[in-house]
């Protein structure tokens, strides 16, 4: 076929030895986007073989039926919940925030925004807004807000709570957030072209979306260290790890498949692109206002810790961001 690709296969060098250098998560509850495949599946069976009970937040279709019993196989003893949230729908987001409450009455102690879509064609989801956008950042900011008294409960009850956030090197693909991005003009955002060299396009609106991810981390940051909240919040990135995302932005014509073998020769696997989620979700070595990955801009490696960077962690970006992502919900978002 002319837009297939297929994974290179890459081969795991770090996965094992930080996940079993991880605590226990039993008794805490954790919540994961974008568990199908991927990153974020690896971190669900991850946590759900420390003793977590996860919760799986996945547009209903096939492919969550499918991941669902691979992981109920592979964690025998895992205590997994389906929850249905289409990212593509506030509706959707605000249905899964209340199952999520039924399902955590007792708190919850992670929420990972780990959901993700890259490079795709300039669409309006059915609320107006670009899918990238809504996918990546605008539904996870409303999904927190929602959660936000579970994650708060948690943190009263066992010490601390956790938001994750999932950003990638696509972030230093912009100087700056730009409101339009942020607004219900999906489909008038730049097209469907665009140079991933060149950060047009639909590049452009990627990385937009992972510069928000980034900012996103840096507002909440700072607003619960100004309530001396127990809750922490950091981003991670994958370096550049193999997913779904490189096959999906092929078959969309968003990436050259010859030139998208070639690029993954310098990545690394599914399981070592999951360090940085999963240091954030477990490890207590990981602060509040953290960045963890293979180094800033680094492609493969261990996961390192590192203070969010000034270009996002700034007044503009950070105003610019809160207030637009309320607007875009239509809802205010006070901690």
């Amino acid at each position: 076929m002319k837009n297939s690709y297929t994974k290179p296969n890459l081969k795991t060098k770090y996965f094992e030895d930080l996940f079993n250098s991880l605590p226990s998560m039993e008794n805490k509850s954790v919540a994961i986007t974008g568990t199908t495949s991927g990153l974020g599946f690896y971190a669900a069976e991850s946590v759900a073989k420390l003793g977590a009970r996860v919760l799986l937040l996945n547009r209903p279709s096939d492919r969550a039926e499918t991941s669902y019993a691979l992981l109920n196989d592979s964690c025998s003893n895992g205590d997994l919940h389906k929850v249905d949230c289409d990212l593509q729908s506030f509706e959707s987001v605000k249905s899964a925030s209340l199952r999520v409450s039924e399902i955590c009455a007792d708190g919850l102690d992670v929420l990972c925004n780990n959901a993700g879509i890259m490079a795709l064609k300039d669409k309006a989801t059915i609320d107006g807004f670009d899918i990238q956008m809504q996918t990546n950042h605008l539904s996870h900011f409303l999904l927190t807000k929602a959660c936000m008294p579970l994650l708060d409960k948690a943190s009263q009850l066992r010490n601390e709570a956790r938001i994750v956030n999932h950003t990638s090197v696509a972030r230093f693909a912009t100087k700056k957030l730009i409101e339009k991005y942020l607004e219900k003009k999906g489909g008038r955002l730049g097209g469907d072209g665009g140079s991933m060299i060149l950060g047009t396009g639909r590049w452009q609106r990627y990385a937009q979306t992972k510069f928000a991810n980034a900012a996103f981390t840096a507002c909440l940051h700072e607003k619960l260290q100004n309530k001396n909240s127990r809750i922490k919040a950091m981003v991670a990135h994958p370096g550049l790890a193999e997913t779904d995302l490189q096959a999906t932005t092929v078959e969309d014509g968003g990436m050259n498949r010859f030139f998208t073998k070639y690029l993954m020769k310098f990545g690394q696997s599914e399981k070592d692109g999951t360090l940085g989620l999963l240091r954030c979700i477990a490890d207590p070595k990981i602060n509040s206002g953290s960045i963890v990955g293979p180094g800033l801009k680094g492609a493969k490696g261990k996961a390192k810790s590192f203070p969010l960077e000034s270009f996002y962690d700034n007044d503009e970006a950070k105003n610019l961001l809160w207030t637009k992502s309320c607007e875009a919900i239509g809802e205010n978002f006070d901690i």
